[in-house]
């Protein structure tokens, strides 16, 4: 079968340990390779990082455009800073290449839609790394909403709260590139959020938490979704919550939705693991009718979400059903609700279409 060949565009912590050696497989102890996408090189503008891509057997370029002239290339990942997306994938189109984006897929709805146009009209596919919704337990957990087992839903919680380790990063300092908890974590709550509930959000609330951090961005948010059949959701983002120790942190990033007859909770899956068996923190997902014995709901066949959505991304370009990112645009549109209403007072506001 023939295989795209993926180019990583950023070879950071997160690129390296999630994205190639488990979204690519390229821990061969771990994974076996991937039916239709290899991950060919990377690149990154800090070049001590060289080392650890080839150790991992990965080609190595000195430069973003080098690695777009390699023919050999078919698609890239881009795992940049968050204002670096576009510019990434349109250089990335020009060059004729597919692109996976990182998430949030710009800072800005015209840079989105100018992305979205470009892809469209040279007939590339386009993805945002939205892979959350690929975890076996989300997909359980949705399925048991849309198809009624908790009664009528009126209400959710979705919670990604830790303390961050590194106030000088980019995700720290610097508000325009949209790095704080809601770029960063509230984005993963607003797609879940739909994704379980099987609807679109139309309006947004949010408002800051109290100022504990030196850092540039917002500490956190409490922020609040409005659907139009009248129920509603909350999320609850932070980088200034210790949350007890780094296993505690991980198993409190999950979420709860309130049905009349039943709840649903989980523990852990509000993160970047899979569910499997090798992982530090046992994902949970438990069904409370409110009798005191919750049930555990077995998460059926796990696949590491990473792979999922580089397969499916690998699939749309060897089938020509290109993918069109707009699942990102309306992403990205409702992280500008949420800061433009934390910025005036909590007043709620409409989520742009």
């Amino acid at each position: 079968m023939a295989k795209i060949n993926y180019g990583l565009i950023g070879f950071g912590g997160i690129a390296e340990n999630r994205i190639a050696k488990e979204g690519f497989a390229c821990d061969k102890a771990r994974f076996s390779p991937l039916k239709k996408a290899r991950l060919a090189g990377a690149v990154d503008i800090n070049p001590a990082r060289r080392a650890a891509a080839e150790a991992l057997g990965l080609k190595w370029y000195d430069s973003v455009d080098e690695l777009l002239a390699d023919k050999s290339i078919d698609a890239v990942f881009i795992a940049t800073n968050n204002a670096s997306h576009v510019p990434m994938a349109l250089s990335a189109f020009a060059a004729g290449k597919h692109v996976i984006s990182e998430k949030p897929m710009a800072t800005e709805k015209a840079d989105s839609v100018k992305a979205i146009r470009t892809a469209e009209k040279l007939g590339l596919s386009y993805t945002v790394d939205h892979m959350m919704v690929n975890n076996a337990l989300h997909k359980k957990a949705a399925a048991l909403v849309r198809g009624g087992k908790l009664g009528t839903v009126n209400d959710c919680c979705f919670h990604m709260e830790c303390q961050t380790s590194n106030g000088q990063a980019w995700r720290c300092a610097n508000v325009s590139e949209m790095g704080g908890p809601i770029g960063d974590m509230a984005s993963h709550c607003f797609y879940m959020m739909e994704f379980i509930l099987g609807k679109k959000a139309v309006r947004a609330a949010a408002s800051y938490l109290p100022k504990t951090l030196p850092i540039k961005v917002e500490d956190g948010a409490y922020i609040k979704l409005f659907f139009s059949d009248g129920a509603c959701g909350s999320v609850k983002v932070a980088f200034s919550e210790p949350r007890g120790c780094v296993k505690s942190m991980i198993s409190n990033l999950g979420f709860e939705i309130y049905g009349e007859s039943a709840v649903l909770r989980s523990y852990g899956t509000m993160f970047q693991l899979s569910g499997h068996d090798d992982e530090a923190v046992k994902l949970r997902l438990e069904i409370d009718r409110f009798d005191g014995r919750p049930v555990p709901v077995p998460p059926g066949r796990i696949r590491n979400i990473y792979q999922c959505l580089i397969e499916k991304h690998a699939d749309s370009i060897l089938t020509g059903e290109r993918m069109d990112a707009r699942d990102g645009l309306h992403n990205l549109l409702i992280c500008k609700a949420a800061y433009s209403s934390a910025e005036n007072g909590g007043r709620i506001v409409d989520i742009e279409d």
